[in-house]
């Protein structure tokens, strides 16, 4: 359970890094004059680079282990968190957001955490939980990253154009500590750190990535991934900046609107976990098939739905009404 406690708090914490700019976007484009262009290059650049780096994070969880995966994933990812607040372009902005995408395979780590210390009957809730109560950071940091930036403009530190520098410090400093925490307080399996214990190392065979590409199941899964967390990311990077240009809503107001979407995760992903569970006793891997495209029919529909809101009020709860069925798909 303590690992269960620090790995969700740790995830919690990395979408402060890796999102933490984006409730700050509109005083960002404000200052450095970013078109509309590039503010859409950024944003598909700050989920780039998560590609590869969960190629390689799953790699490393499978030969090092969690803990020093994790570790060595927090310290590389808070260098650029904190050092963005140097850019003064356009392309180094683009760099840094880029290379603060690699934070985004915590996801990996945590889900084969989960997995390695809970047994076969709770490990479906255990991750679901784990995902769920870690993602809700995606919606503390729209609303805390506005306040942090305020603080330091109320303090007199800086001034409103530069608060954006001086906020992204904080997030990249408690990545720092998790970093510390997760190394010293956790061990790898519930036996032992991997370097502690005797594994069974099975022979890596030949072609089996190549197999795994010419399922189609495969292509199905990663295309029902895309649409459900692809559209995850892309509001959690696009909310606060829409709400402030399409209802002149001020950076703090619109982080706290944007804040409801990931607020819904606290609940629902879990309850996606055990919906999951109970409907495979009873209907097995294809009844959650069936529940998985049903759910993401009602996430299009609420998509649409919310696209076309013409009103703040009506918007939002439409977005948590949409968010409701997008976490559902957790199975």
């Amino acid at each position: 359970m303590k690992t269960f406690h620090i790995t969700w708090v740790t995830f919690f914490f990395y979408f402060l890094g890796w999102f933490g700019i984006a409730p700050l976007m509109p005083l960002i484009r404000e200052e450095l004059g970013f078109t509309k262009s590039q503010v859409g290059n950024i944003m598909i650049a700050s989920v780039s680079a998560t590609i590869l780096a969960r190629f390689i994070i799953g790699r490393l969880c499978d030969t090092t282990g969690p803990r020093l995966a994790y570790t060595a994933l927090l310290l590389l990812g808070a260098l650029p968190v904190m050092l963005i607040g140097l850019s003064n372009s356009y392309e180094s902005f683009l760099l840094f957001r880029f290379v603060i995408g690699i934070i985004g395979a915590s996801f990996v780590i945590t889900q084969f955490h989960t997995s390695v210390m809970f047994a076969p009957n709770i490990v479906g809730t255990a991750n679901a939980v784990a995902g769920g109560w870690g993602n809700l950071g995606g919606g503390v940091t729209n609303l805390v990253m506005p306040l942090i930036a305020a603080g330091f403009v109320g303090l007199g530190i800086v001034s409103k154009g530069d608060s954006w520098r001086y906020a992204m410090v904080v997030p990249g400093v408690i990545l720092l500590i998790m970093s510390v925490i997760y190394y010293k307080y956790i061990k790898d399996t519930p036996s032992g750190n991997y370097s502690e214990i005797q594994r069974e190392v099975k022979v890596k065979q030949k072609g089996t990535f190549r197999v795994a590409l010419k399922d189609y199941r495969t292509w199905i899964l990663a295309l029902a991934y895309a649409a459900c967390f692809g559209i995850e990311i892309t509001i959690d990077n696009v909310a606060a900046i829409y709400f402030a240009d399409n209802f002149q809503a001020s950076v703090i107001l619109a982080g706290a609107l944007a804040a409801i979407f990931g607020f819904m995760k606290l609940f629902a992903r879990a309850l996606g976990g055990i919906v999951s569970d109970k409907v495979g006793k009873i209907y097995g891997m294809r009844g959650k098939g069936i529940l998985l495209a049903a759910l993401l029919v009602l996430e299009g529909f609420g998509i649409i739905l919310f696209a076309k809101s013409s009103q703040m009020p009506w918007a939002d709860v439409k977005l948590v009404v949409y968010r409701t069925y997008y976490l559902l798909t957790a199975i």
